[in-house]
This record gives structure tokens, C-alpha cells and sequence, in this order.
């Protein structure tokens, strides 16, 4: 078997990608050279006079830009993470199950496990309510 359609896709995939990064890098480095006045930064809230020339730093602006979004792209993963966790417990559970079932199926398959007798109870009948007029 060849690599060729493999190779050949992940070349494409290496052009395309090579054609939205450089315009995007050109893009950073244009609005990092447009934007390298320096803007006062404090993050003591409360300093006020005197006090805040202590908590306060000049600094360029697109470093304070870039900071916050990699900030919020770190948050927004973190966040993702979390909300996702119930779900990746679920799949695993899931998928240890689907184990023990293929495991038990295929035993039963070469006959070395006769089916257990499982008691069925009769199920309830479902009540249905007279519609309200």
C-alpha cells in the first residue's frame, strides 16, 4: 500500500494552512507596530496620588491586547473543560460497558455461558387522562 493519497492530503492541508497563517502573522505584526504607544496599567483598584505610581506600569498597548485575549482563550478552555467533563465521564462509563457487553456477548456466542433467567415483572399500563375540554 502507498502513502501517496495520505501525503498528498496532508500537503494540501500544509498549503492551506501556510496560506492563512502568513496573511494572519502579517496582520499581528502590522497591528503590533501600529499600536506601540504605552498605556498606564494598574491593578490595584484602589491607589489613587501617590500610591498609584507604585502599582502602576507603562506598558505598549498591543502587549495589553495580546495579554487579554490570551487570557480569555486560556478561560474559555478551562471553562470548555469543565462543562465537558460530565460528558467525557458518561462516554467512559459507556465505553467500559460496550467492553463488558462485547466480552459477555461473545461468550455467549461460543456457548460457554448459558443466558441467565431474569425474572421479568409485568409492566405497568399506561394510564392515559380524559382531555380537558
Amino acid at each position: 500500500m502507498s502513502d501517496t493519497p495520505r501525503s498528498a492530503g496532508k500537503l494540501i492541508r500544509n498549503i492551506i494552512a501556510a496560506l492563512i497563517l502568513a496573511p494572519l502573522a502579517a496582520l499581528i505584526v502590522a497591528f503590533a507596530v501600529a499600536n506601540r504607544q504605552r498605556v498606564s496599567i494598574s491593578l490595584d483598584p484602589f491607589a489613587s496620588g501617590q500610591d498609584a505610581a507604585f502599582t502602576t506600569r507603562p506598558v505598549p498597548l498591543f502587549l495589553v491586547l495580546f495579554g487579554v485575549l490570551i487570557l480569555g482563550v486560556i478561560i474559555g478552555g478551562v471553562a470548555g473543560w469543565l462543562r465537558h467533563g460530565g460528558y467525557k465521564r458518561t462516554a467512559k462509563r459507556l465505553d467500559r460497558e460496550v467492553v463488558r457487553l462485547r466480552a459477555e456477548l461473545d461468550a455467549r456466542k461460543r456457548g460457554a455461558v448459558a443466558p441467565p433467567v431474569v425474572p421479568v415483572a409485568p409492566t405497568e399500563r399506561l394510564r392515559l387522562r380524559a382531555p380537558v375540554a
